[in-house]
């Protein structure tokens, strides 16, 4: 045991004296320990300078274009009511953004991801009663309690777009669903509250004989 103790100290003093210590001054160029021709790229790797040319894209530039409607963080024209549910006064959004047209394709379309993504833990009604529910996945919200009813729509925006945790289970769906598609669902969400509560009265006279109703 003591001569591995001896040999440990000794390698340990050997391996400093050829890596040197870390602030030491040299008066000639450091021992090279890991030799390119040893190590081939992985000490002197390639790479592209800020405006500098590359012969790997087409347009021999290095610098790339951004994606096509990306939006700086500190643009003056962004619009925070569409892409962040909030005011400029950093306030929930009541109602839809003025980019939001509120008709029955976009009913549709948040219907279709409404079923995709929410129908499973919110049921097809929005009463928390979803397939994952049958699996012991419990305390699903219903749209339909007061809470959520007069939840603002940017509110319920954000709450697609960030999710809810740790506080329950709900996952962000940013990833997923595109702003537009994400006014789309609180949209079809509204349409489903609205759904509950609706009276004969609200349906227009020459409509009800479609219905069944007098």
């Amino acid at each position: 045991m003591r001569n591995l103790y001896l040999a440990t100290a000794l390698l340990v003093v050997l391996t400093l004296s050829v890596l040197g210590f870390r602030g030491s001054t040299f008066s000639h160029p450091p021992m090279d320990v890991f030799p390119e021709w040893l190590f081939p790229g992985m000490k002197h790797q390639p790479k592209l300078p800020p405006q500098g040319a590359s012969a790997f894209f087409a347009d021999g530039r290095a610098d790339r274009l951004p994606p096509p409607g990306t939006v700086p963080a500190s643009a003056p024209d962004r619009n925070d009511e569409l892409l962040l549910g909030k005011t400029g006064a950093g306030a929930w959004v009541k109602g839809f953004p003025a980019g939001v047209t509120v008709n029955l394709a976009l009913l549709e379309r948040g219907r279709d991801r409404y079923e995709i993504y929410c129908a499973p833990c919110h049921g097809l009604v929005g009463d928390g009663n979803g397939v994952t529910k049958h699996y012991g996945m419990g305390a699903t919200p219903s749209y339909h309690d007061d809470r959520l009813r007069q939840m603002s729509e940017g509110e319920l925006y954000n709450t697609i777009t960030n999710g809810k945790q740790p506080a329950n289970n709900m996952p962000p769906y940013a990833d997923k669903l595109t702003p537009a598609d994400r006014w789309a669902v609180v949209a079809y969400v509204r349409a489903l509250q609205r759904a509950q509560t609706g009276k004969l009265a609200d349906v227009p006279a020459d409509h009800r004989a479609e219905l069944g109703l007098k």
